[in-house]
C-alpha cells in the first residue's frame, strides 16, 4: 500500500510532449533594435519643446508685456540770465572848489502890495460861492450827490467847499424845544385862491427822540399832512421815517444800518448820506444850525442837504439871503431868509424865514410849484404843545 502512493520511477514515467523550437534572433539584431529605440527616445526628447506651439500655456495669457520707451534725458533748461549786478557807484570825487558867490545886484525896493481883507473864515467854505441854480452843481456836495443820483450833502448838513475826504468838525447846533406853531395860510391852486385854510406845525423832542407834524386844514378836515420822526444824535436831527398823506399815505424809511432810503411805493432805493433830512425835518435842522452859530452863516452862505421826499431824494441847496422885517398875524419879526431855488424843471421853490427871537423857528414858509401854484404859511400863534 505504501508503494502505491510513491511516484513512479523516472524510467517508468511517460515522456513529456516536445515543444517546438523557436529560433533566437542573432545578437546583432538585438543591438540594432536597442539602438533604434534609443534614437527614437532621443528624437522625442529633442522635439518635446515644440509640442506646446499650437496650444500655448494657460499662464501665457495672464502676463501683459508693456514696452517702456525710455526717452533720452531732456536737455537742462538754460539758466535764466542773471540780472547784471548793480554797478557800484563810483567813488565820490572830492568836491571842486566853487567860485565865490557874487553879491546880488542891488534892487530898488518895491512898494509893499496892498493886503486884501482876509475872507471871513467863520462861515463855511460854501458861503464863498453863492448857491445859485446852474452853479450849485459845481460845489463838492452837489457833484457827489449828482454822481450818486440822489443829491447828497456833507456831514453836518451845512454846505462845504472842502475837498472830498477831509473831515470837518461838526457844526454847532441848538435843537429847539418842543413847541406848537399855528399858521394862517393863503395861496393859489389853479384859478381858485385858497380860503379858510390854516396850518399847524407840532414839534416835540425829549433830547433823544423827536416827532414833528405839519398839517394843512380846512374847517375840521385835514387836507394834507406831513409826519417825521426819529432821533437826535451828534449830527442833529436824524429822521427814521417820513410820510406824506393826502388821500393816501406814502412814506420813506431811513435804513441807516444799510445806508439806504427805502420808499413804500416800491420806487428804487437811494443811498443815505450823512446829514440827510426829509422835507419837514430840514426846516428844523436849518434853524438848529443857525441857532448854534449865527455868525457862521452870513448872507451868501449856502446849505447843501440831501432832502428825502415820499418818493425820491434830491439835493436841496438853501442860500442865506439878507434879513427881512416881517409883519405877520403873530406880530413883527426880524427874520433871516433862506431860499431853495429850483434846479430841475419841476422842482419847487421853497422860501423859509426863521426868527432869532423865536429860537430860529420858522415864522413864514412859502412853497411855489413850477405851474405857479403856491401856499404861504404865516405865523399866527406860538405856544407850548399840548401834553
Amino acid at each position: 500500500m505504501a508503494a502505491a502512493s510513491d511516484p513512479l520511477p523516472m524510467h517508468l514515467r511517460p515522456a513529456a510532449p516536445a515543444l517546438p523550437s523557436v529560433p533566437r534572433p542573432p545578437w546583432r539584431v538585438l543591438v540594432l533594435l536597442a539602438g533604434a529605440v534609443l534614437l527614437a527616445h532621443l528624437a522625442l526628447l529633442a522635439l518635446a519643446p515644440l509640442a506646446g506651439g499650437p496650444h500655448p500655456s494657460p499662464l501665457a495669457g495672464k502676463f501683459i508685456t508693456r514696452t517702456i520707451v525710455i526717452a533720452p534725458p531732456a536737455p537742462e533748461p538754460a539758466a535764466a540770465p542773471q540780472p547784471p549786478a548793480a554797478a557800484k557807484p563810483p567813488a565820490p570825487r572830492p568836491p571842486r572848489p566853487r567860485p565865490a558867490a557874487r553879491a546880488p545886484a542891488p534892487v530898488a525896493p518895491s512898494p509893499a502890495p496892498t493886503e486884501s481883507p482876509a475872507p471871513d473864515r467863520t462861515a463855511p467854505a460854501a458861503a464863498e460861492a453863492p448857491a445859485e441854480p446852474g452853479t450849485a452843481e459845481t460845489t463838492p456836495g452837489a457833484a457827489a450827490g449828482d454822481a450818486a443820483g440822489t443829491g447828497s450833502a456833507p456831514a453836518g448838513a451845512a454846505g462845504s467847499g472842502a475837498a472830498a475826504g477831509q473831515a470837518e468838525a461838526p457844526a454847532p447846533m441848538q435843537i429847539p424845544g418842543s413847541v406848537q406853531l399855528a399858521f394862517a395860510v393863503t395861496g393859489q391852486i389853479g384859478a381858485a385862491p385858497m380860503q379858510g385854510v390854516f396850518g399847524k406845525l407840532t414839534w416835540q423832542q425829549d433830547g433823544q427822540r423827536y416827532d414833528a407834524q405839519l398839517s394843512l386844514n380846512f374847517l375840521f378836515k385835514t387836507i394834507r399832512s406831513q409826519h417825521s420822526n426819529g432821533v437826535i444824535g451828534p449830527g442833529g436831527i436824524e429822521p427814521a421815517r417820513f410820510s406824506d398823506t393826502r388821500r393816501s399815505e406814502v412814506a420813506a424809511h431811513f435804513m441807516r444800518e444799510q445806508g439806504q432810503v427805502v420808499f413804500s411805493n416800491n420806487a428804487p432805493s437811494v443811498p443815505l448820506l450823512p446829514g440827510a433830512q426829509d422835507r419837514l425835518s430840514v426846516i428844523l435842522q436849518l434853524g438848529a444850525l443857525m441857532a448854534g452859530d449865527p455868525a457862521r452863516y452870513p448872507p451868501g452862505a449856502a446849505f447843501a442837504i440831501q432832502t428825502v421826499g415820499p418818493r425820491d431824494a434830491d439835493l436841496w441847496i438853501f442860500k442865506v439871503d439878507d434879513d427881512e422885517h416881517l409883519t405877520l398875524p403873530a406880530g413883527d419879526f426880524n427874520a433871516r431868509k433862506l431860499t431853495r431855488n429850483p434846479r430841475k424843471p419841476y422842482d419847487d421853490k421853497v422860501e423859509l424865514w426863521i426868527a432869532p427871537e423865536l429860537g430860529y423857528l420858522p415864522v413864514r414858509i412859502k412853497q411855489t410849484q413850477a405851474n405857479g401854484d403856491f401856499a404861504d404859511f404865516q405865523l399866527r400863534d406860538a405856544q407850548a404843545p399840548r401834553p
